[in-house]
């Protein structure tokens, strides 16, 4: 009996001694929650009110709560006098490991990032990479862009290699340029055809009037006299603009006796030499 109650003693007395480490290591938890919640809200807020993508917001600031939860866990266990070095080395193996074993997502998940955050290209706008992607784009994630492609099909491009390709941005200007390159024949007059060409641009409403439409020879051909033809519309009236005033120029080209040459090639034929009679 007198054992037990020396046991219970022993064990009280250990109690007590351990009160203030208990109420520091209680308190330092209490105030750890309340720093998280406040930094978690600071954060949010600040993302929200730079306009940052929702979807990068959200994994940004739950990355930060699981950081700083376990930041709180460590500085409470080393409170309490629990040995907290072997934890944080295990902590950083399996961080390595995971590192390791996701290179490729980690890579997407930060070509995510970096396109959310300085967005050189937005849901609808039309893009074209230098690693072969081009299409719609119709919807930007952490680790994937989603794209509808010229056919209709969709594609997933991981967004690692697509942070890191140059990316030609169609739908980001308010204008763009069209550029049209035809060959006349030689003998047509380069003066008379320009101002056939920009007259039909100019008959089109929807090029623009500003920068004017320009003609210039861009080299001297094998059949022909290549022109280099250049107008502007609005972006939304590109296509529709091109093709149209493609043909218009054919025709109006046709309609002027300026012809536009099919590939020649001029044979002469030289006839056998024929020997004298000895």
């Amino acid at each position: 009996m007198d054992k037990i109650q020396n046991t219970l003693w022993s064990l009280l007395d250990g109690f007590i001694l351990k009160v203030p480490t208990l109420l520091l290591a209680l308190a330092t938890l209490l105030i750890g929650l309340w720093l998280i919640k406040f930094l978690v809200r600071f954060l949010n807020n600040h993302l929200h009110k730079g306009k940052i993508d929702i979807s990068l917001t959200n994994f940004l600031v739950s990355i930060l709560k699981v950081i700083l939860y376990v930041l709180l866990l460590v500085t409470v266990a080393s409170t309490l006098g629990i040995e907290t070095t072997s934890f944080v080395a295990i902590l950083g193996a399996a961080g390595l490991a995971v590192g390791l074993a996701l290179q490729g997502s980690l890579s997407n998940f930060a070509g995510g990032v970096l396109i959310l955050l300085f967005k050189p290209f937005r849901v609808g706008h039309f893009i074209s990479s230098s690693n072969n992607v081009d299409g719609t784009v119709l919807k930007i994630d952490i680790l994937y862009t989603t794209l509808r492609a010229k056919n209709g099909t969709t594609l997933y491009a991981p967004n690692g290699p697509l942070a890191n390709a140059v990316i030609n941005n169609v739908s980001d200007n308010e204008n763009r340029m069209q550029e049209y390159s035809i060959g006349i024949s030689y003998q047509a007059n380069i003066d008379q055809a320009r101002k056939i060409i920009i007259a039909t641009l100019q008959a089109d409403p929807l090029v623009l009037k500003d920068p004017q439409p320009v003609v210039l020879v861009a080299s001297l051909g094998d059949n022909a006299v290549n022109l280099t033809i250049r107008s502007w519309s609005a972006n939304a009236d590109f296509w529709p603009t091109y093709h149209r005033n493609f043909q218009l120029i054919k025709e109006a080209l046709d309609q002027n006796g300026i012809g536009i040459p099919y590939p020649q090639r001029e044979i002469h034929i030289i006839p056998p030499v024929t020997k004298l009679p000895e």
